[in-house]
């Protein structure tokens, strides 16, 4: 199984349209990439909803001035792009979640490959860039 990341134009494309994206993995540590990224994203003009699959009584519940969720299927709000700070072989339950939700983008983070994942949310219809960081795509690229 094959995968090619979409093209240089592409990926400006995504990152130049500032919309809704969730950030499944999202930490409210200072010292996490996912964090960091977040904060990234937001102050390129994305609505960031954190997801946080270990959310219990005491974990999580703001990150940024938006309410962490559990899961994609928890936000109330449409979500165009589902950016995964979590391992490969969390990624099929995440595209899954990810294709329910309606998302359009599939953007996992560096080391963060799944191929089976990848062409099922290709099936779907969705942009999947995968193995690729945002902040070093927008260094790159703009």
């Amino acid at each position: 199984m094959e995968f090619h990341n979409p093209s240089d134009d592409e990926i400006r494309a995504i990152l130049s349209r500032p919309t809704t994206v969730a950030v499944v993995g999202c930490s409210d540590n200072p010292a996490r990439d996912s964090l960091k990224i977040a904060m990234l994203l937001k102050d390129h003009g994305f609505r960031v909803i954190p997801v946080n699959p270990q959310l219990g009584p005491d974990a999580l519940r703001d990150v940024l001035g938006e309410r962490a969720y559990p899961d994609l299927a928890s936000i109330p709000d449409p979500v165009e792009i589902v950016d995964v700070f979590r391992r490969p072989e969390n990624l099929p339950r995440i595209a899954e979640e990810a294709i329910a939700k309606g998302a359009r983008v599939l953007w996992c983070q560096l080391g963060v490959v799944n191929l089976a994942a990848a062409a099922r949310a290709q099936s779907a219809g969705m942009t999947v860039v995968m193995d690729r960081c945002p902040a070093i795509e927008y260094r790159r690229l703009f």
